[in-house]
């Protein structure tokens, strides 16, 4: 009781003070408007993202030729419209990094948690707003780090995203490994606490908070997607704090944690004693539950998507909760799956290859069920649904490749080639994204009162599935075939000289790709001040963020909450005049609640 009695006393108070400009926009502590300054500021760093991309893929489509855009946006690392292959490094370095944790996590995580876990269970807002608002600028300013890191003279972070020692250890090692790996540490230092705090901040929400009625086995999977998220990045962050630590340590202070037996120019350093595979079994704990931290967001987003556009009960509701439960857990015992290349032994590796196949089991349980609940459904083909529909797709595509890269007897074979480019960002890059453009389709008016374009959308859906596809399905021939990843140029080998046209057909669908999302941001913002008003319920979906008013308040609902008498999924259920019944209206005399 106590805590209905804190938010509402939170409600009271909001409307004692009028809000200013800096107080409702800047320093909010209201959940809404936190979620959009985290998409917004996510889709700026997407946006930089994917010029990173389209940039180091041209590069590889047409090497050593000048290139006027690389001139224009390199300066002095493209003399004449050539890059250099050191700014090569740093922007595949950037783009991983940014694309990983500002786009994806703060996109999924940072926007839909923020916006939903207080209007879906029902509650006022977050459990600190205080703290919600610190988590968002702790994420403001490491993302602004990582941005300015690009502008420094010796050029920014060139160890790859994983930023393994000793390149990332040893300042005197390359351009990018001074001031600009200083600055990428201390981002991800920044970022990592944004992240603990919001985490925080979500567990208890969803654990304090919920309306009368709001069992746990009446929160909508989005919330215990969500919830179970921030469980695993409370459990994997700070391994990867600890890590960058100790890193800062090895850079500035003289210890050799990462270090050992180090020889530059026949010169032999002082270090001794280190390892850097310890500092990739500290990367890599996370790493690999981030994968998931990313993913598992998109697919509570993407199940409460087809649930409402198939008109049909989600289907196996409590086999989708256990599936989230097991992928957590086994999400944080696969990581040496990512080290089978690192001397790891035999007996080791093949306990990680049964760990990493066992986690299929819960993905395909996942797979079969959103296919079973638009099985014979009443389809409202919408952008939000079919974006939901390509992300199975590349779900189970990207997934059946990393069948064979969770193999270590196979995966040596193709560990460093392209194999392993195509498969993650088809089952972690594109299909989180897939998810994140669902949910921003989907939840759009609720966001901002007004409704996208359905036109531009179905554009933006098509070009964007045609060509994610066209450009990451070549690679796993070219992979197979043996093209190693993070070269600026194969020009030097002439046995991959006929894989030249390919990298040149994945370049002209990247840039296409890339063209089209202009299409989504024009949609995203003119919308904003042009779109058609919104409905309060525009999908006829039952959970209780559609019974909240369209003109947003600090507060969520004017009135008393509403309490909630059913599960989340009551489509098509008979006895009833509508073919959806949301949570908050009373069983009928004689109703039985669906057991699912």
């Amino acid at each position: 009781m106590s805590a209905h009695a804190d938010t509402h006393a939170h409600d009271d108070h909001g409307h004692h003070h009028k809000e200013t400009f800096v107080t409702k926009y800047i320093f909010s502590q209201d959940h809404k408007m936190i979620a959009k300054q985290y998409l917004i500021t996510g889709t700026i760093m997407g946006v930089i993202g994917v010029i990173m991309s389209l940039m180091f893929r041209m590069q590889i489509a047409w090497p050593e030729e000048p290139n006027v855009i690389f001139e224009a946006l390199l300066g002095k690392w493209a003399p004449d419209g050539v890059m250099d292959a050191d700014i090569y490094l740093a922007l595949v370095t950037i783009h991983g990094t940014i694309m990983v944790f500002f786009v994806l996590t703060a996109g999924l995580s940072g926007t839909f948690s923020n916006l939903l876990i207080p209007l879906q269970i029902g509650a006022r807002d977050m459990a600190s707003g205080f703290l919600n608002m610190i988590s968002y600028w702790l994420f403001f300013l490491s993302s602004v780090i990582m941005v300015i890191s690009l502008f420094v003279e010796a050029g920014p972070a060139a160890a790859g995203w994983t930023i393994y020692p000793p390149l990332s250890a040893l300042p005197m090692a390359q351009g990018g490994s001074g001031m600009g790996m200083t600055l990428w540490l201390v981002s991800m230092a920044i970022f990592i606490a944004s992240s603990l705090l919001g985490s925080l901040n979500y567990i208890v929400t969803v654990l304090n908070l919920r309306t009368k009625g709001m069992s746990m086995t009446r929160l909508p999977l989005t919330i215990w997607a969500f919830f179970i998220t921030a469980v695993i990045g409370v459990i994997s962050f700070p391994v990867l704090l600890s890590a960058a630590l100790l890193l800062i340590m090895d850079r500035s202070f003289g210890t050799s944690f990462f270090l050992s037996d180090i020889f530059i120019q026949g010169e032999v350093l002082h270090y001794q004693g280190g390892s850097p595979v310890l500092f990739e079994h500290l990367f890599w704990f996370l790493g690999h539950p981030e994968v998931y931290i990313v993913i598992l967001p998109a697919m509570g987003l993407v199940s409460e998507i087809m649930a409402s556009n198939s008109r049909k009960p989600i289907f196996g509701y409590r086999a989708m909760i256990a599936s989230i439960l097991a992928i957590a857990f086994l999400s944080t015992i696969v990581w040496g799956h990512h080290m089978f290349v690192s001397g790891m032994n035999p007996f080791l590796g093949s306990v990680f290859t049964f760990t990493t196949l066992l986690i299929a089991i819960p993905s395909a349980v996942k797979a079969f069920n959103w296919i079973t609940t638009i099985w014979k459904g009443n389809l409202q083909m919408n952008p939000a649904m079919l974006f939901s529909i390509g992300f199975v797709s590349t779900f189970i595509t990207g997934g059946l490749t990393g069948i064979i890269l969770g193999d270590s007897a196979l995966d040596i074979n193709v560990h460093d080639t392209y194999f392993v480019v195509a498969h993650f960002h088809l089952v972690m890059g594109i299909s989180a994204l897939y998810g994140m453009f669902a949910g921003i389709y989907h939840w759009y008016p609720k966001m901002f009162g007004k409704m996208l374009n359905k036109n531009l959308g179905y554009i933006h859906f098509w070009v964007t599935a045609v060509c994610a596809y066209g450009v990451f399905f070549p690679m796993h021939f070219i992979g197979m075939a043996g093209l190693p990843r993070r070269y600026y140029t194969n020009s030097n080998f002439p046995l991959f000289d006929d894989l030249a046209n390919v990298n040149v057909i994945i370049t002209i669908f990247a840039l296409v790709g890339g063209a089209v999302q202009i299409v989504y941001l024009y949609n995203f913002f003119a919308s904003i001040f042009f779109g058609k008003k919104a409905v309060q319920n525009p999908w006829r979906s039952t959970t209780l963020e559609w019974t909240a008013p369209v003109e947003h308040m600090h507060g969520n609902w004017p009135g008393e909450i509403p309490h909630v008498h059913r599960w989340a999924y009551d489509y098509n259920k008979p006895g009833h005049d509508d073919d959806f019944v949301p949570q908050n209206i009373p069983l009928k005399d004689g109703e039985e609640e669906l057991q699912h």
